[in-house]
């Protein structure tokens, strides 16, 4: 006598053997994807000297903060003015990671980006290229003939000497007060990298004169101001 199939038992056999050719995950459905996309986004890190992008632009990240549980970015002012509330971790604009938590340009040229993607890392590191990471725990106003180094994203990791403090600069669409100023070159696209004596946070490269080829000067927004301003800490 012919035994009858269960649909249910013929059911199960197909997706056991889904299962076995193509892959847990494929054959779990839209839910385990959704997971594994959580742990991709857990892989997202944003370092100081790191870069951030929005719908008109990138700009550079100088340094990150806290306050509380709560990580921040700092950015240049003139770079986050017009660039609308969201920072993405990616050109592709798919990977939001941060709000625009506030601008403070011209008089001042810093801004705040207050990262919301609680998945992602928001270390105290600062990313020097090709020369690797240097961890910052402090900050501090600069003192003339103070050791300082910076890293743009054009011109890489450079060193030199503090050579001016409490400087104004007027960049045509606004004058900048309190600023300083080091013999160290930089060039367009350098905007808002980090500038640091040893572990010790200074501030954000806020424009230059001159070039990397016959010399020239960089000016910074000192990071203190900026700490103050949005009662954050160096971590």
């Amino acid at each position: 006598m012919r035994r009858s199939v269960s649909p249910f038992r013929t059911a199960w056999r197909a997706a056991l053997a889904l299962v076995l050719l193509l892959g847990w995950s494929a054959a779990l459905g839209p839910d385990a994807r959704a997971g594994e996309r959580g742990q991709d986004r857990a892989s997202v890190v944003v370092h100081g000297g790191d870069t951030l992008y929005s719908t008109v632009g990138r700009c550079t990240v100088g340094f990150n903060a806290r306050s509380g549980s709560t990580m921040y970015g700092s950015v240049t002012g003139r770079c986050a003015q017009g660039a609308g509330a969201t920072w993405y971790a990616d050109p592709a604009l798919t990977v939001a990671v941060g709000v625009t938590a506030g601008v403070s340009y011209p008089g001042n040229d810093y801004a705040a980006v207050r990262y919301t993607d609680t998945t992602g890392s928001y270390p105290g590191e600062v990313s020097l290229g090709s020369a690797g990471t240097r961890d910052i725990t402090a900050a501090a106003n600069p003192v003339v003939g103070q050791q300082v180094c910076h890293a743009g994203r054009t011109t890489g990791y450079r060193c030199g000497t503090v050579q001016a403090v409490n400087v104004t600069v007027n960049y045509g669409g606004g004058i900048v007060y309190g600023l300083f100023r080091s013999n160290v070159c930089s060039e367009p696209g350098d905007i808002g990298g980090p500038a640091f004596s040893g572990g010790t946070a200074l501030g954000i490269i806020a424009g230059s004169s001159g070039n990397c080829a016959s010399g020239g000067f960089t000016y910074y927004q000192p990071v203190v101001e900026w700490l103050s301003a949005y009662g954050l800490s160096i971590y």
